[in-house]
């Protein structure tokens, strides 16, 4: 843009005359941040705090918003499909950030671990997920056996790790979806994680002094966490009386229970792309990096929701 293109030097300046006032040498150094910024695709007006660029943050998350609910409220195939496709994903990513440190995950056990997972969860229940994990771990070892390649045991620990991070506890939510009001206690599960992510970094952002984990993640405050605790209570008490047909207290359960669950699951992240050196896992998703980078709240949560749930609410599964 021509109006953001540093001013070359006057006519004195270039005589010898007087040096620009401090104001000028000011404006232009602003002038020079920000075309650098533009040219390297970072436009200052269009990101958030985090550094996010929200324009294409909202638009992803609608597009992936969409179809999750057409499959929740109508064609439960369509969410277990969604679910498989963000598992494959979110391992490739895994897989790619530990190649890093040259841990070498196994590519074919763990990505048919990543596909049968859900749908043994959705069609066989906790005994599906049960046998499903059994052989993507035993296939993992055997196709890790024949492999002649050196560091075979970080290769398996990696590897059962990648399984057992991602599509093993995105299975526990299939496990719901087999239940004939399943799928609203997977809604409520989804509204409290973004209550937990919205408005944790909403008080977060303005009132957060004190770090939780300085070493993991600097900006995440004892504060933050207690706004993303209010504002799940909220949204747990009013999803269990609106949406589940239960008493309050179970919501506010479900609330407290989720909420340390996501935040367990955010810190894990972090913790582990600080070790990888890495900010995000991929720029698959425009605006909010990796689609690990959006689960890392919910694979934690997912298992804790469906526990609870099976255990609180009287005949759902």
């Amino acid at each position: 843009m021509a109006d953001l293109d540093p001013p070359g030097p006057g006519p004195s300046a270039a005589a010898g005359g007087a040096a620009p006032a401090p104001e000028a040498q000011q404006e232009d150094s602003a002038r020079r941040g920000i075309l650098r910024r533009r040219r390297a695709g970072a436009d200052p007006n269009r990101t958030s705090r985090a550094g996010r660029n929200l324009p294409a943050a909202t638009g992803v998350g609608l597009a992936l918003l969409i179809p999750v609910l057409v499959g929740l409220l109508f064609f439960p195939i369509i969410f277990v499909g969604m679910v498989t496709l963000f598992g494959v994903v979110g391992v490739w990513e895994i897989r790619r950030a530990l190649a890093i440190r040259h841990i070498r995950v196994p590519l074919v056990p763990t990505m048919a671990g990543a596909l049968v997972l859900p749908f043994a969860g959705y069609f066989g229940g906790g005994e599906g997920i049960g046998a499903a994990v059994a052989g993507s771990l035993l296939l993992l070892f055997v196709w890790r056996s024949l492999d002649p390649s050196p560091d075979a045991a970080r290769a398996l620990t990696a590897g059962a790790f990648t399984l057992l991070w991602v599509p093993f506890t995105l299975s526990f939510a299939m496990v719901l979806m087999r239940a004939e009001d399943g799928f609203r206690v997977i809604i409520t599960l989804l509204l409290l994680v973004v209550a937990n992510d919205t408005f944790g970094y909403l008080i977060g952002a303005s009132f957060g002094k004190h770090a939780m984990a300085p070493r993991i993640s600097p900006k995440k405050s004892w504060e933050g966490f207690g706004g993303s605790i209010g504002g799940a209570l909220v949204v747990g008490g009013l999803g269990a009386v609106f949406l589940l047909g239960q008493p309050v207290w179970l919501g506010l359960a479900l609330a407290v229970a989720v909420v340390a669950a996501a935040t367990a699951g955010d810190l894990a992240e972090s913790m582990i792309k600080r070790e990888l050196g890495v900010k995000d896992m991929s720029n698959i998703l425009p605006g909010h990096g990796g689609v690990m980078d959006r689960l890392d709240s919910i694979v934690f949560a997912a298992p804790t929701a469906y526990l609870l749930s099976a255990t609180l609410i009287p005949g759902l599964l």
